[in-house]
């Protein structure tokens, strides 16, 4: 994806790009690939894959969500930035939390940051089991994307959220979605969490399958969820 065909193809989602915002993009691909030529952070480092698979991909969730608002926003798993430090780039009110169990991606995002001159953002490297023990019921926003199925992301992210808040997932193929959504429906209940929009689409220049869930919660979580990982792994909420 050139400069231009990804300045186009936001526009077509009702995203405007500005050169302030085109110069953050540049500074952060240029060192996401200086970064990455010692510590692995992805497989995807020829510039115009970058601003289809990591920069398009993780703004593309603007077009099911207004981020316009002054929002406390957590990235679970947000490993290179994605798509927490995209949004942020996009939507300065936001107040970020980048979480992260990694400390070489955390450390990259931490240098990150400071060169961008991105204020209203922390990195913490912990696992979302550990940080929600201080951080319960306090975002207005849990998103993820790409990080793991979504009934294990339902039992981590929401007891993040305020009552009222949403969890945004961001996923590939819509046929797994579909599946991974059928496996999570006695799940919603037991958080008191329903399912209000899926939107499936396609990543321009490839057509490769993208889809966006959205939860609300209704109510307050339970504390004696999340569980421990494990557990959420061998005995999915029933």
């Amino acid at each position: 994806m050139k400069i231009n065909e990804f300045i186009n193809y936001l526009k077509e989602i009702n995203v405007n790009v500005t050169e302030k915002e085109l110069s953050l993009l540049e500074k952060y691909y240029e060192y996401l690939v200086e970064y990455n030529s010692h510590t692995n952070l992805t497989s995807i480092t020829d510039k115009d894959l970058v601003y289809l698979k990591h920069f398009y991909d993780s703004i593309s969730v603007a077009q099911s969500y207004d981020f316009t608002k002054e929002l406390k926003v957590l990235d679970i798993g947000t490993g290179a930035g994605f798509p927490g430090v995209i949004l942020k780039i996009f939507f300065p009110k936001l107040e970020l939390v980048l979480l992260d169990s990694n400390n070489k991606k955390t450390t990259f995002l931490i240098n990150l940051i400071e060169k961008l001159g991105l204020e209203n953002v922390t990195v913490v490297n912990d696992r979302a089991e550990n940080y929600i023990k201080q951080n319960r019921e306090s975002f207005d926003i849990v998103i993820s994307r790409a990080v793991a199925n979504t009934a294990i992301l339902l039992e981590l992210g929401i007891p993040f959220l305020k009552v009222g808040g949403n969890l945004i997932v961001m996923k590939a193929s819509s046929e797994v979605t579909n599946k991974e959504l059928d496996n999570s429906k006695n799940t919603l209940p037991i958080l008191k969490t329903k399912l209000i929009n899926k939107k499936s689409f396609l990543l321009p220049v490839e057509n490769s399958q993208r889809t966006i869930i959205i939860f609300k919660k209704n109510d307050v979580t339970d504390s004696k969820y999340p569980r421990s990982y494990d557990k959420i792994l061998k005995k999915p909420l029933k």
